[in-house]
């Protein structure tokens, strides 16, 4: 080979080289590029993720409320407010699907399967039988304003036109002649209600042994324990059964507003009827619904959403709202108003009164000896 012909191998050779780590300098640069773009494509200006970014939600979530029957007049106020609201600061649709019935039958449909984002029930042990069934994660009283408790009531006495038996305490209810209309405390939320504030207003006056004697004397005068407050209600008004009915002040106040005429007391010893707000923490995790069934639930507690409650019957648990002139008169103060916590909470209740060979079923064994 010539001289010639072996400088040109050696110039060929050194172009390949030079070639070739020009082509992975250039390829290098251009991984990079495509990391830095991934990165800033990755985080929008104020840092979040795509995920939280306002561009990627949903334009439209749909959220399953499922409450107890009587507060159905009230979400339809409270639910068009909080869809403008949520509308005009998130930009997003939020549309409810809403269920509606007995508290109790509402709570074996959760734990079945209903797939409810939120629940308003008539009594805080029908939230707890949902976390025992691993839906709601314990502690849930503690995540919104007021324990939960969203809505308030107490117990009333229902009588017939002109008071014929003259009945307007507890104690009357245990007089000779006197036919009490009342729900069984088996099968019925309300129902238990109406017993603890039997007991509760003979407990404040004597001990357990009195109480019990009372409220066996009281039920002796309950000729038929309906299976809940619906059939209680229309055995009084529908078919003319008893002297006197225990009801929530509620819904005697939204009878009231619907043209029934309702002759009824509010004793002075009384119980706290306090209905619990919850967010199904199983089920809104799964829908991808937790931000806005949280703030929903904020919103319950808020003014604006307690001024509805109350218009239909509930006492308003925000003070400024108790204590407006619209709502101060509607719903006086209780001298000697009592609570479930102050009774043991509701597990000591249940275990103590209605568990089965519990008081209530001694208390119906006696009168079943009568």
């Amino acid at each position: 080979m010539s001289w010639w012909q072996k400088a040109g191998k050696q110039l060929r050779l050194l172009f390949r080289v030079h070639s070739l780590r020009r082509f992975m300098s250039l390829s290098l640069v251009g991984m990079l590029l495509a990391v830095a773009v991934a990165a800033c494509s990755g985080t929008n200006e104020g840092g979040s993720t795509p995920g939280n970014s306002a561009s990627t939600k949903p334009k439209n979530v749909e959220l399953t409320l499922v409450s107890f029957a009587v507060t159905r007049d009230a979400y339809k106020a409270i639910i068009p407010k909080f869809v403008e609201k949520w509308q005009q600061e998130h930009n997003q649709t939020v549309t409810f699907k809403e269920s509606y019935g007995g508290s109790g039958s509402q709570t074996r449909a959760v734990v079945d399967g209903l797939p409810a984002d939120i629940t308003h029930l008539a009594l805080a042990l029908d939230t707890q039988k949902i976390e025992k069934a691993g839906l709601i994660q314990p502690g849930w009283e503690t995540e919104v304003p007021n324990n939960g408790i969203v809505s308030s009531s107490v117990a009333a006495l229902v009588t017939r036109e002109g008071n014929p038996k003259g009945i307007k305490t507890w104690a009357d209810l245990a007089k000779n002649g006197v036919r009490l209309i009342t729900a069984d405390p088996k099968t019925s939320g309300v129902a238990r209600w109406n017993f603890l504030a039997l007991w509760n207003s003979a407990i404040k006056s004597g001990d357990e042994a009195k109480a019990v004697e009372f409220v066996t004397t009281v039920y002796k005068n309950v000729p038929v324990l309906t299976k809940d407050a619906r059939e209680a209600t229309d055995a009084f008004f529908k078919q003319g059964q008893g002297d006197a009915l225990i009801n929530y002040e509620n819904e005697i106040i939204l009878a009231q507003q619907k043209g029934l005429k309702v002759n009824y007391t509010i004793p002075d010893v009384n119980i706290s009827i306090d209905n619990p707000v919850a967010v199904v923490d199983k089920n809104v995790d799964k829908h991808g619904t937790r931000e806005v069934a949280e703030a929903f639930v904020k919103y319950l507690f808020t003014p604006e959403a307690q001024q509805e409650f109350a218009k239909v019957g509930f006492r308003p648990v925000d003070e400024t709202v108790a204590k407006s002139k619209e709502f101060s008169e509607k719903y006086p103060p209780v001298k000697s108003l009592s609570t479930v916590q102050e009774l043991g909470g509701w597990d000591a209740v249940q275990q103590k009164f209605f568990a089965d060979g519990a008081i209530f079923d001694q208390i119906q064994q006696a009168k079943n000896k009568q």
